[in-house]
């Protein structure tokens, strides 16, 4: 029969042990399986808390915002959970949005996991007021003041015992661009030091800037690819781009693609996309140019990992908005008009028996462009053909190597590239041709062919029917020709987009939530924040894994050698007891045989 031999026992101890039965003692067999049984669960105790430990937080799903966010309050009593406050001071009004974390995963490659704070009542911590801080250009003590109602309903939603670890960040747009130097640095210099007198946030003066337009569309990319998870790694199936980066001998990276955006609103159109190869300029001014309008930034905790370097080409053109674009075109209908009017001596535009054909306007609709004290009359001609044809001089294209307005344009691989059209690329497919969602060049241009021929009053009585979207009104079915014209030139013409080009989707929400730039911005603001944990998880591996463990666990091993020791003692004083039995039992017969010779010898 096989027998094993326990050698963690002094030679003293050994006895045999059947696979079937215990060659022992009684009581040794009993202390025996007493060790065996209680050694066998401390190490199984001790294996399972191994086991979690290799179960790093890392290697859990890091689930973004547009998959991970439910809709459930905010659990402020987690004191795991990390805040962070930003201000969005734009031209109309402000806004403050407050954003939490949970702690970074340990993954190097993975960004921190940024949501909206939601309240009781489920709804985003968000809080607006009015009119914009601009307004305190002759009064910039007022600053801190203006600001106080958004910093103290921030305050009131982020536990106070998170204020002094909670970064605030005060981010000026717009309408303070327009201001002088000296006014903007008045208004700032005032909020950096009062705000820290009545809030205890994490505030410095380098929290508190006026962005550049360029800043803003890069926060506006880094947030829609956030909430798209495109910053998170490629799975197989997925679309994925080769990246090159400023590092030298660096070879390219297979990383997710991200997504490009277009935003035109009233007044302005923005672009921002990523430039994955590096781009070669044909002149030391197209060079120059061209450095303006790219930014390469590193998203990743580590500035020697290159797994979140990105090379964004964003611009904004003013005046390319929607209502600017025909305020434009307007006033030149009226100083063409009227400057022929005086070299030809006719009257056309001045009356509405004699108006101007505007292709733009949908059929037989009466209008008119009033400037100062002069006013022309228009008539809607209905002609989508002749519209594009007059819209496209208002982009400004140069020998078609220029984007709209002159500006230089990084290359675009249309043939691996995926962008969202927001605000009036949404409203011109969605409010009233009702094609919102993926973009389809030949059908838009014939559903907006079809709207322009269609009689004014037809139209009308189909927004009464209510067969347009809620957000349709008279001034977008009045303007919804020319918009849509100008759409299609800047989308065609102006970004030279292929009319084949599928992967383009318009849209007002992305997974039905709006998202603001400051998402981005402070993403990109604490990209740096998850190095401490790193750094100290660095630290624990550069030890020895089992001593690592040993020394997290060495209560385990403490009770399992006290337990060994006392095993040791109970066993030694049995083989102690035995001995001294048998010498018993050995001098026990030596007296009687030393009797029985003593007798023997009597006789």
């Amino acid at each position: 029969m096989a027998r094993i031999t326990f050698s963690c026992l002094p030679a003293s101890w050994h006895c045999s042990v059947s696979l079937l039965s215990l060659g022992c003692a009684p009581r040794q067999r009993l202390l025996l399986l007493l060790f065996i049984t209680s050694t066998l669960l401390l190490l199984g105790t001790y294996q399972r808390q191994l086991w979690g430990l290799g179960q790093h937080p890392g290697h859990r799903v890091n689930k973004y915002l547009s998959i991970a966010e439910t809709m459930e309050a905010t659990d402020v009593l987690n004191p795991a959970l990390n805040y962070g406050v930003v201000v969005d001071c734009g031209s109309s009004g402000s806004r403050v949005f407050v954003y939490y974390w949970p702690p970074h995963n340990g993954n190097p490659h993975t960004l921190l996991d940024i949501r909206q704070m939601k309240d009781r009542d489920r709804k985003p911590v968000v809080k607006k007021i009015k009119p914009g801080i601009s307004t305190l250009a002759t009064s910039p003590t007022r600053a801190s003041d203006y600001l106080y109602p958004l910093l103290s309903f921030a305050a009131a939603h982020v536990p106070r015992s998170k204020h002094k670890e909670t970064p605030l960040y005060i981010l000026c747009t717009a309408g303070m661009r327009l201001l002088p130097d000296s006014q903007q640095t008045a208004i700032l210099e005032d909020l950096i030091t009062d705000v820290p007198l009545d809030f205890d946030f994490l505030f410095s003066s380098s929290h508190a800037e006026v962005i550049s337009g360029k800043q803003e569309g890069v926060y506006a990319w880094i947030g829609i690819n956030f909430v798209l998870g495109r910053f998170d790694h490629a799975d197989d199936e997925e679309a994925t781009v080769e990246v090159t980066t400023g590092s030298q001998n660096q070879q390219p990276i297979s990383r997710r693609r991200t997504v490009g955006i277009m935003d035109m609103g009233g007044a302005s159109l923005q672009i921002a996309y990523e430039v994955p190869s590096a781009i070669t300029f044909s002149s030391p001014q197209e060079e120059e140019a061209g450095k303006s309008v790219l930014a390469e930034f590193n998203l990743g905790c580590d500035v020697e990992h290159t797994q979140h370097v990105y090379r964004v080409y964003v611009t904004t053109f003013l005046g390319f908005g929607g209502n600017m674009a025909r305020q434009r075109y307007e006033e030149q209908l009226l100083n063409n008009t009227f400057t022929k009017n005086r070299l030809l001596t006719t009257q056309l535009g001045l009356s509405e028996d004699k108006p101007y054909l505007d292709p733009c306007l949908p059929l037989s609709l009466q209008d008119s462009v009033v400037r100062e004290n002069r006013t022309l009359s228009l008539r809607g001609q209905g002609d989508w053909t002749r519209c594009q044809e007059a819209v496209r001089p208002f982009l400004g294209i140069h020998n078609g190597t220029m984007s709209p307005g002159g500006v230089y344009q990084a290359p675009i691989n249309f043939s691996n590239s995926e962008f969202y059209g927001f605000s009036e690329f949404f409203y011109c497919t969605e409010d009233v041709l009702r094609l919102g969602g993926q973009y389809d060049s030949r059908k838009y241009s014939k559903a907006a062919m079809d709207y322009c021929a269609t009689k004014w009053s037809t139209l009308k009585q189909r927004l009464d029917n209510k067969l347009f979207s809620q957000q349709a009104d008279i001034s977008r079915l009045k303007y919804q020709c020319f918009k849509s014209a100008w759409m299609f030139e800047v989308l065609h013409s102006g970004f030279r987009f292929p009319p084949d080009y599928r992967s383009l989707r318009t849209a007002q929400l992305v997974y039905d939530k709006e998202v603001q730039w400051t998402l981005g911005a402070i993403l990109f603001k604490t990209r740096f924040l998850p190095l401490r944990d790193l750094q100290q998880e660095t630290l624990r591996q550069n030890h020895p894994s089992w001593l690592r463990s040993s020394f997290l666990y060495n209560h385990h091993l403490f009770s399992l050698c006290v337990l060994v020791v006392v095993l040791a003692i109970l066993l030694y004083i049995l083989r102690l007891r035995r001995i001294h039995q048998r010498e018993q039992r050995q001098n026990e017969t030596l007296k009687l045989l030393w009797a029985e010779e003593g007798e023997a010898l009597l006789a």
